[in-house]
């Protein structure tokens, strides 16, 4: 059964990283194969909790951080959030946490710091599976409500969001519904300690994937380990519109598409985890039977 937010919190601790407060977990066996899990928008490290526990059992040693601005980490209002700092913070708590090399899971929001660390670093991420994305910006379809808050009119509707809006927002990109139980406690990790009030400050991240598009671009087509696409086509953001370009290009990726009716939208991990989790410790599994 997936933990509760709260469980999911009390399993894991805040360390200061970067002079702010981040939470992170790991589970798994101490000396198993290091994989760390990225986030997306606009929630939290909760969301790998259906797909954590398979990944542990086969072998992985999980590593989980909500970025800076979500979940269970510091929110600071007035802050320049950036998805290059984003990168440098899982950086210094890899270095905290004496994390060499590692595979590398990113979904939404999760993939564009995943891009920046390709870009920074490629030999140390051992292999890498994404989730639905903005990889490529040219593709990638914001909803009506994200280009409000993209605007300066969401500095005004981030303070007045509700739950049942927030309700509505997720709806649309779903393929599978949620429980209602499960997007309460997305609306938790969002909106808890202040968070309502820097949503318009963390979604400038559209701005940098613009600014960086061909940095982020290069990163991902160059990276030669082993790659792995899981995807929701019926995601409106970025499902199905992606995968033609994805196809192309990588050539030499696995793909996972859930798209067995109904099919899954933009949160395939909340979606269809039995079937995430599978693809995910199958791929990650590879590594130690190379070595072997």
């Amino acid at each position: 059964m997936q933990p509760t937010l709260t469980e999911w919190i009390t399993g894991g601790a805040r360390v200061e990283v970067g002079g702010h407060l981040l939470f992170h977990r790991q589970d798994g066996p101490t000396d198993g194969r290091a994989v760390t899990l990225l986030h997306g928008y606009p929630t939290s490290s909760h969301d790998w909790a259906p797909v954590l526990p398979e990944l542990a059992e086969s072998g992985c040693r999980v590593t989980v951080l909500d970025f800076l601005g979500f979940g269970a980490s510091a929110k600071p209002r007035g802050h320049e959030y950036r998805i290059t700092e984003q990168a440098d913070l899982v950086e210094a708590l890899w270095k905290q946490l004496d994390i060499g090399e590692t595979a590398l899971v990113a979904h939404d929001y999760g993939v564009s710091v995943a891009q920046e660390l390709l870009a920074r670093d490629p030999a140390r991420i051992t292999r890498m599976a994404w989730l639905n994305g903005g990889l490529y910006i040219d593709l990638y379809r914001p909803t009506a409500i994200q280009k409000l808050m993209i605007s300066p009119l969401g500095k005004l509707l981030g303070p007045l969001m509700s739950e049942s809006s927030y309700r509505m927002s997720i709806r649309k990109i779903l393929g599978r519904s949620l429980p209602k139980d499960v997007v309460h406690e997305m609306w938790l990790a969002t909106s808890s300690d202040g968070g309502k009030h820097i949503q318009w400050d963390l979604n400038r991240y559209h701005a940098e994937r613009h600014r960086h598009a061909e940095r982020w671009q290069r990163a991902l087509e160059s990276y030669s380990g082993p790659t792995l696409f899981v995807w929701g086509p019926a995601d409106p953001i970025s499902g199905a519109t992606q995968l033609p370009r994805l196809r192309e290009r990588f050539a030499h990726a696995r793909f996972v598409v859930l798209d067995e009716p109904p099919a899954v939208g933009h949160w395939p991990q909340l979606e269809h985890p039995d079937a995430v989790a599978a693809a995910l410790a199958g791929f990650l599994a590879e590594d130690a039977q190379d070595s072997s």
